[in-house]
């Protein structure tokens, strides 16, 4: 599985983001890079595309899913030749959870709010029962398929709700429901996802699939802002990848299929959000940390580690790439990497790093962004893949005025 993000000031050509790149997540679903997992090779079983469209035609998005292949999919081709949106959600699907039917195919949506998830809830047959019981009755019958994926968005609406917020009801006012709300509800949704798998019962732990760990890459928008999360419930183990890119315009330079995110200023136009860059240039991606939570707020992107007791503080550790090897899910490919443990670099306003104090699992720690203090920014080593390098000058003006932390 992996998922695609866009959110920009203009409307874009779906074509161009889900076609027409020489590495788009169209071409993704059957030559990924980065899926090592050679039982699947391909991310074949069903694909969808979520969109919002004016607001003459409503709050909520349109969302167009298939079990056909993406590949294979003539009718894919003349949507996005078609169709443009300022905000964009795309999915590609390798089974993991429930049977190959549209109503299992991502992403998910409820009123404005729309849902993708790359990974897998650990002992998910385990937890199943109690995480259904747990929810609200609307929200234990709104859920159509049988994904752990679908459920975890119920869960989050579950969340919310108990916030204070209807997520059936559209806000009053033109920002949604905040990107602080929507960052909070996403941060007590993997606390309870791991509460759950905390308490299941001792005679299950002898079982042959007891495994605890979860791989849970989420995206959530409700039409205003983006929040997506890179995070494994491991201390030792490596999430699967995510990676952002931002800049001034989005635009193809020579031969077809050339695309490259152009940067004439310090403004970030476009955001993307990728398990899986478009492009093979290195310059125009930046690695998400692992356990951290990414959001897009006004064309502003902040992200804030996830402090619970699966973080670590060094900058300096490593964790294990096997266990998203297994899963086919690892990442290997290009990009620096920015981190926000004990320091963190000083940015632009397109691209934030939040201190680390500032995010954790617990409601009371969910606070608005803070500015950043000056400190350091590190590439990062996963396997023998080097993500960043020692040439930071070319982050292509991601980041500016780097402070090398003493």
């Amino acid at each position: 599985m992996m998922f695609l993000i866009y959110k920009g000031r203009d409307e874009i050509l779906l074509s161009k983001l889900i076609l027409d790149p020489t590495h788009s997540i169209l071409k993704q679903s059957y030559d990924s890079r980065l899926r090592l997992d050679t039982r699947r090779p391909h991310n074949g079983d069903g694909f969808g595309v979520g969109y919002y469209t004016p607001p003459s035609l409503g709050a909520e998005p349109c969302i167009f899913t298939s079990t056909i292949p993406a590949w294979n999919c003539i009718n894919l081709e003349r949507l996005a030749s078609k169709t443009t949106s300022s905000l964009i959600f795309a999915h590609v699907r390798a089974t993991t959870e429930g049977a190959l039917s549209d109503s299992n195919c991502h992403p998910f949506r409820h009123n404005t709010l729309m849902w993708m998830h790359n990974g897998n809830i650990g002992s998910w047959k385990y937890i199943k029962r109690r995480l259904a019981d747990s929810l609200n009755d609307r929200w234990f019958l709104g859920v159509q398929g049988g994904t752990d994926s679908e459920w975890a968005f119920a869960l989050f609406l579950d969340s919310m709700e108990r916030m204070g917020y209807d997520p059936s009801t559209e806000p009053s006012g033109n920002g949604g429901f905040g990107h602080a709300v929507i960052r909070k509800a996403m941060l007590k949704t993997i606390e309870r996802i791991n509460r759950f798998i905390k308490d299941i019962p001792d005679h299950f732990k002898d079982t042959p699939d007891y495994d605890t760990r979860s791989l849970l890459n989420f995206a959530v928008t409700d039409g205003h802002s983006v929040v997506a999360t890179r995070y494994v419930s491991s201390k030792t183990d490596e999430a699967a990848s995510l990676y952002f890119s931002s800049g001034t315009n989005w635009k193809q330079h020579g031969p077809p299929g050339n695309y490259k995110m152009e940067r004439r200023d310090k403004g970030a136009d476009i955001v993307l959000v990728a398990s899986e860059p478009l492009t093979f240039e290195r310059d125009n991606w930046v690695t998400v940390p692992t356990n951290s939570i990414l959001t897009i707020h006004k064309q502003t992107v902040m992200v804030h580690p996830i402090i619970d007791e699966y973080y670590n503080h060094s900058p300096s550790y490593s964790r294990s790439s096997g266990f998203a090897v297994s899963k086919g899910l690892v990442s290997n490919g290009p990009g620096a990497t920015i981190s926000a443990p004990a320091a963190t670099a000083t940015a632009p306003p397109s691209a934030t790093i939040v201190p680390p104090a500032t995010t954790s699992l617990t409601p009371s720690s969910t606070s608005n962004t803070s500015t950043p203090s000056p400190g350091s920014l590190r590439s990062e080593t996963v396997g023998e893949h080097l993500l960043g390098g020692a040439d930071l000058g070319k982050l292509d003006d991601h980041i500016r005025d780097v402070t090398l932390a003493a």
